[in-house]
């Protein structure tokens, strides 16, 4: 019988300790400025309902939903009839459950099923994985964690202010600064699809737009043309994409272009009203900037929408959300808002890899390794270790007796910075040999010296 070569799913990964360090380290700095906004930690389960995701992400979206066979023999419900008809009239009969395809429907499933217990408005935030059957390429993966944050129960423009804010500390804390927070409405996006003499469809504009820095202007087009846009009204749009200019230069000329347009009038009293919330912050680094084609395609977004691009990188988007006004009705709760956003950590990991941002004080666990020479140097140092990690400090000794080279190797590919030298004359005097294994140096020390030393490392 031959042995199968190991593997994973495409789309998928193994993370080493090394990795998962540095993945810890940026859920920590987005945890922390969370929770210093009020927003509080939640989980739902891996798999849902397909009926609870269907429908929620447009067309393309619903394509991408990992479904989940029946369990036993799930097709013994099935008939030939079902086969002729199609695979999505199949796809009921065997398939009721599906991995979660992003964390906000979840949420809003969650709010519904909860409402009597929650308080509104109701802030919450969810660090977990989720599930997409895309093509796998760079930055783009079939299992990957979300960062989200959302917040349901009100209307208050000062939500999309404090979601511009939280992306700006967040990014700035991880040592990010040239990024641009791109922020647009889908009131304007009504509103030009009206413009253009396309009211209602702005829908199937959007999906298309979307794509704009991916398939440029003449993908765009052609593709609006396929969906059965006139080429009058894919005409009139073009100088509408190209407006360019500072924020209040493109709010001027979007004013007089959707001046008969109320949803598109809408659209620029709040992104204003947003813009002068912003003035009453200092915000870090962020190019907070009005862009027409952001449409994000996701079918539920109702006002306010947003995009994080890094600048300096060669990365798509790294966060992204919107306001949603009617997502808990499809469960049967109406007239619930609530604005979210997600960072994607696999793209921020990336991006932070090419830049070399992450610490190096923040790339290893263990901070000090007691060297273990023979039986008695070993017996000598267990009270040690138990003193040292009572004194809040990340100790191994190593577990067996072996040469020296080959214990100072193994603190090396740790990368722990330092090594403490027990032998004979240490254990008659209680005078220790502490050595930085960055700089070489070694120093004589008691065990309280060396606990203090590290605890202010």
């Amino acid at each position: 019988m031959s042995k199968e070569k190991p593997s994973i799913p495409k789309g998928t990964r193994d993370f080493g300790p090394q990795v998962v360090v540095k993945r810890n380290y940026i859920f920590s700095t987005i945890r922390k400025t969370f929770e210093k906004f009020g927003y509080q930690p939640l989980e739902t389960p891996a798999m849902e309902n397909l009926s609870v995701l269907t429908g929620k992400y447009g067309e393309e979206g619903d394509q991408l939903i990992f479904k989940i066979l029946n369990s036993g023999d799930y097709l013994t419900k099935t008939t030939a009839t079902d086969y002729e008809a199609g695979s999505k009239n199949l796809l009921r009969k065997i398939s009721e459950k599906a991995l979660r395809y992003d964390l906000t429907v979840p949420f809003a499933r969650f709010v519904v099923m909860n409402r009597n217990e929650i308080s509104f408005p109701f802030k919450r935030y969810q660090i977990q994985p989720v599930w997409r059957a895309d093509r796998p390429q760079r930055g783009r993966y079939r299992e990957f964690y979300q960062c989200d944050a959302d917040v349901v129960g009100t209307r208050s423009l000062l939500c999309e202010a404090e979601i511009v804010l939280m992306m700006d500390e967040v990014l700035s804390n991880l040592g990010i600064t040239d990024f641009t927070i791109k922020i647009n409405h889908r009131g304007i996006l009504a509103g030009i699809a009206e413009a253009i003499g396309q009211k209602g469809r702005e829908a199937e504009i959007c999906v298309a737009i979307d794509k704009l820095d991916k398939i440029g202007l003449e993908g765009v087009q052609k593709e609006l043309l396929e969906r059965g846009i006139t080429a009058e009204s894919i005409s009139a749009l073009e100088p509408i994409l190209n407006i360019a200019g500072d924020n209040t230069s493109i709010l001027n000329a979007l004013t007089e272009i959707l001046k008969d347009s109320e949803e598109g009038q809408r659209g620029l009293s709040q992104i204003q009203e947003v813009f002068a919330y912003l003035k009453n912050f200092q915000i870090k680094n962020a190019n907070v900037s009005l862009d027409i084609a952001l449409a994000r395609g996701l079918s539920y977004y109702t006002g306010c929408i947003f995009e994080v691009k890094v600048n300096n990188a060669n990365m798509g988007s790294i966060s992204g959300g919107g306001r949603y006004d009617n997502l808990t009705g499809m469960f049967g709760l109406p007239d619930v808002s609530g604005v979210g956003f997600s960072f994607g950590v696999d793209r921020i990991y990336d991006v932070m890899e090419e830049l070399n941002l992450f610490p190096a004080s923040g790339q290893t666990i263990t901070k000090l390794l007691i060297i273990n020479f023979d039986k008695a140097s070993e017996q000598y140092s267990l009270p040690l270790l138990q003193q040292f990690r009572q004194g809040n400090i990340a100790t191994e000794l190593y577990p067996e007796a072996a040469k020296l080279k080959k214990q100072m190797t193994y603190a090396d590919q740790k990368k722990i910075p330092f090594v403490l030298l027990v032998g004979s004359e240490e254990m008659q005097t209680g005078i220790l040999q502490l050595k930085n294994m960055q700089t070489g140096e070694q120093q004589a020390l008691r065990a309280e010296e060396i606990i203090s030393i590290l605890q202010q490392q």
